[in-house]
């Protein structure tokens, strides 16, 4: 991957940027059928960067029709599957040749800071592809056990025509865990990126037409969710969504599905994830380093963030000596510097969320601190039970709220409590306590003695309200885009006898 610039080079770049302005349906560029739009603009500055789409259900409707009729006649469902293995390959091939492109738009458009774009989201973007990639010849059928007069065959085809609703907390990267599995599987796609980040991913279709993806198997529509969002969620004619955001809207889909035919729905939603520390942890600085990037890490709006810090008592105040000074590291300010590591908050609405979160008189331990109405510094505070607000709901920015208990029983206890269970950590010496805790914990990815989601290889989706329906990343996420067919061949001839 490239070396980080320089502020001023980025500066430049950003200038020099060419910003998509319409949508992609069948190939083309596409203007709202009402000819309306809306604005995209710079968390950081509040300058306007491009003038979007904003399309509506006739527009999807359009959208749909160009991806069935890609669907049916074959031109991606019935290529070999080396075939759009080579695309999607090619496709990545190209995101690399234009990482710092990409890496600058993304920042430029969702306040993330040019460091995590760069470092982060672009490469594991690119490698998510290859992944999904390399696993389209490599995932097989099955034949079930059946007589000696019969065979059963178990066969998947793609699940259709294929809504994805996308988050605007990691808009490369979610785009790349649908899109890896749903095009390797050969489905046709009409995609809704969320309106506050739509360019990268109108830039990825432009690239995926330009690596060989046929016209009609990747639309992009832009818009609100009113506009797009729920016209594709109650659309006759899309056969699954695949949605990640929050459990408000996760809870929209289920009924647009209810109310319409039924469709297919995967989600991946919100969480309010616990960090568990015990008393015999042996590197207080490693705990403490996964802790800050685990709780700051894009500035908090990360459903698998560490939200709360369970810690006991025996080490509470150590540790948080320690995470103290290593979030005097975490700089803030305009993410173009690849100095920072901390950026504005995706929106103005949302920083108002975020921000209420310091008007409710819990302790503050650390920061508590907010800038120019659009950066929320790393906080740090301490709440007397989990029944509090900042222990119970979503924050979804740089907030993390302390706990602290005086056993591992009392810790499992409280990370349980909770409506959602996405991710969860334990930190412990002894591994046995380790493998016990992570598996009373009610969450979909546990760590131990680290915060992260895994890798490609790793399947990621919650408990509870934190989603259902499947899981992103791994081969199980190829399950979602797929159906599974039983063929079943009688085998018995009177005039082959004995054979």
């Amino acid at each position: 991957m490239s070396e980080l610039l320089s502020k001023t080079e980025y500066q430049q770049l950003a200038k020099q940027l060419r910003l998509p302005s319409k949508a992609i349906v069948n190939g083309e560029p596409y203007a709202a059928a009402s000819g309306a739009t809306f604005s995209t603009t710079n968390p950081a500055t509040g300058e306007v960067l491009a003038n979007l789409p904003a399309c509506s259900a006739e527009d999807v409707d359009i959208a749909v029709s160009h991806a069935r009729a890609a669907l049916e006649d074959g031109r991606w469902s019935k290529l070999h599957p080396a075939s759009r293995k080579k695309v999607l390959l090619r496709l990545a091939d190209l995101l690399e040749a234009n990482v710092q492109e990409l890496a600058v738009m993304e920042s430029l458009d969702s306040g993330k800071t040019i460091f995590d774009c760069q470092t982060v989201d672009v490469p594991e973007t690119i490698h998510c592809l290859r992944w999904h990639a390399e696993a389209i010849d490599k995932i097989y059928d099955q034949v079930a056990p059946a007589s000696d007069s019969h065979m059963a065959m178990i066969v998947r085809e793609p699940m259709g025509v294929v809504g994805l609703v996308l988050p605007w907390n990691f808009p490369l990267l979610m785009l790349a865990w649908k899109i890896g599995p749903a095009l390797a599987a050969g489905n046709a796609l009409v995609i809704k990126p969320a309106a506050e980040t739509s360019l990268t991913a109108l830039r990825v279709a432009e690239l995926a037409l330009e690596a060989g993806v046929p016209p009609g198997i990747l639309n992009v529509l832009t818009g609100s969710g009113s506009g797009v969002g729920e016209p594709i969620g109650r659309h006759m004619d899309i056969d699954a969504v695949s949605f990640t955001g929050s459990t408000v809207t996760g809870r929209r889909f289920l009924k647009y599905a209810a109310e319409s035919n039924l469709k297919e729905v995967v989600l991946e939603l919100g969480g309010k994830n616990p960090c568990i520390v015990m008393d015999d942890v042996a590197d207080l600085d490693a705990v403490a380093t996964h802790i800050v990037n685990g709780a700051f890490w894009n500035m908090g709006q990360n459903c698998s963030a560490i939200s709360r810090l369970i810690v006991h008592k025996v080490i509470k105040e150590p540790l948080l000596k320690k995470v103290f000074q290593l979030a005097d590291a975490w700089r803030v300010g305009d993410p173009m510097d690849p100095a920072h590591r901390i950026g504005p908050l995706v929106s103005p609405a949302h920083f108002s969320k975020v921000k209420s979160f310091l008007d409710q008189g819990e302790k503050v331990l650390y920061g508590g601190v907010t800038s120019d109405e659009r950066y929320v510094h790393p906080t740090i505070v301490e709440v007397e039970h989990n029944g509090v607000r900042h222990a119970r709901e979503e924050i979804f920015g740089p907030i993390l709220s302390v706990l602290t208990v005086d056993s591992l029983q009392q810790a499992v206890a409280m990370a349980n409590d909770t409506e959602y269970g996405l991710t969860a950590s334990v930190f412990t010496a002894n591994g046995t306590r380790a493998l016990r805790a992570a598996r009373a914990i009610k969450a979909g990815t546990v760590t131990v003695n680290s915060f992260g989601e895994g890798d490609s290889t790793t399947p990621f989706g919650g408990y509870k309200q934190s989603g259902f329906g499947g899981r992103d990343k791994s081969v199980h996420a190829h399950d979602q885009y797929t159906q599974l067919k039983t063929i079943w061949l009688d085998l018995s001839d009177s005039e082959a006898g004995d054979i």
